[in-house]
């Protein structure tokens, strides 16, 4: 099952172990609730990185005005300021800032050459990444589905939803499902045969993992379509697909990602229709009211 507690100390990166140190040396002084919350905060700050006042407090045995003091009592405006400067600390803000290798001086020409680099670069580590026989075992797995359900997370969503309208348009019985508590009565649903394709360019999305977790544990088939090997989300695999994207430190580099990802799409569904002609067949019948999209 997938362990929602925070990781050890010992795990963290060095920036955030500097600034738990920066974090300890204002901490001298504090009320006993507010103690309670900068000892949890230092023994798992992505967990308070990642929770609400409420979270925190039940976890720290306090109340959430006291969450609210102790991150006034260090320095913070309040918890909202506390838990970005985490983010900053552990990278994870950088996501949503341009890449460095622009700058504001940098005109549309340099950003627009920096996004198809970036998607040329993606699609170029793609072909060394795919294997052949994942892809074949993973449209024999979706060929003989009851029933196919499609989940990802922020970004991932937009790649699991394409997913679920290529594969609907060949006659697979598909289910995309966006909120993460649908999601996860879907894969309870779920029985031995079918099959649930799983997007995640980190493979350590919480909620995607629940949902994995969850389809693995009804019996059906997880495919991971993800950036690389040896992460949560593979374990829980039966089959992966992987891109080999680049980390995403960047929107470009999320951008990327997802380019890759839609590519193994095309992949899957390019192949299914090779293997069973039929399918294209119903899928033109399916299709002939539909505006010209050519």
């Amino acid at each position: 099952m997938v362990s929602h507690e925070g990781n050890p100390i010992t795990e963290l990166a060095e920036p955030l172990q500097q600034w738990l140190g920066a974090v300890r040396a204002r901490s001298g002084d504090l009320a006993t609730s507010e103690a309670k919350v900068i000892a949890l905060l230092i023994a798992d700050p992505l967990f308070v990185g990642t929770s609400t006042t409420a979270q925190v407090a039940a976890r720290a045995g306090v109340s959430a005005p006291s969450v609210v003091r102790a991150a006034r009592a260090i320095g913070f405006e309040g918890f909202a300021d506390l838990k970005l400067e985490i983010a900053r600390a552990r990278g994870s803000a950088d996501f949503f800032a341009p890449p460095p290798s622009l700058h504001a001086d940098s005109d549309a020409a340099s950003v627009m050459e920096n996004a198809v680099r970036s998607g040329v670069d993606a699609l170029s580590a793609l072909r060394g990444a795919l294997i052949a026989d994942d892809v074949r075992a993973a449209v024999e797995a979706i060929r003989g589905c009851g029933q196919l359900l499609s989940y990802g997370a922020g970004p991932s969503a937009t790649v699991a939803a394409d997913a679920v309208f290529r594969m609907r348009a060949l006659g697979v019985r598909t289910a995309g499902v966006v909120d993460h508590e649908s999601a996860m009565i879907a894969a309870r649903l779920m029985s031995p045969g079918d099959v649930s394709v799983i997007v995640s360019s980190t493979g350590r999305t919480q909620t995607t993992l629940a949902v994995a977790d969850a389809a693995a544990s009804s019996g059906a088939t997880v495919i991971a379509i993800t950036d690389r090997r040896a992460t949560p989300l593979t374990e829980l695999a039966h089959i992966t697909l992987l891109t080999g994207a680049a980390p995403l430190s960047t929107q470009l580099a999320a951008a990327a990602s997802r380019l890759g990802q839609l590519t193994v799409v095309d992949v899957l569904v390019a192949t299914l229709a090779l293997s069973d002609p039929e399918r294209v067949r119903r899928a033109e019948r399916a299709g002939m009211d539909l505006p010209d999209m050519a």
